[in-house]
């Protein structure tokens, strides 16, 4: 029963041996995804930035507006398409709402 359990020992040393290897190899492939992932955490923060300040968001976009009217048309057309667009990629991957 002793060798057994001594045997069950050095297999469960073995594998965790081994596991902590693969931890290791895991944590260096994912090194060059993490610039990219706190690239995109910024992105994120920068977006719920503008979710938290919608005054500074319509005076932004007020100022636009009175500097350079038809520029400011010409950007909410295109801001209209994209988000229709959007809406409907969206929906025919969902299934259709």
């Amino acid at each position: 029963m002793q060798e057994k359990r001594l045997t069950l020992a050095t297999r469960h040393g073995a594998l965790r041996a081994r596991i902590e290897q693969q931890r290791h190899q895991l944590a260096a492939h994912a090194a060059p995804l993490e610039a990219a992932l706190a690239r995109g955490d910024s992105v994120l923060r920068g977006v719920d930035w503008l979710k938290h300040h919608p005054a500074a968001v319509g005076a932004a976009v007020a100022a636009v507006v009175v500097a350079r009217p038809a520029r400011a048309w010409r950007w909410a057309k295109r801001g209209l398409f994209v988000w229709r667009g959007w809406q409907a990629l969206r929906n025919s991957l969902v299934g259709g709402r």
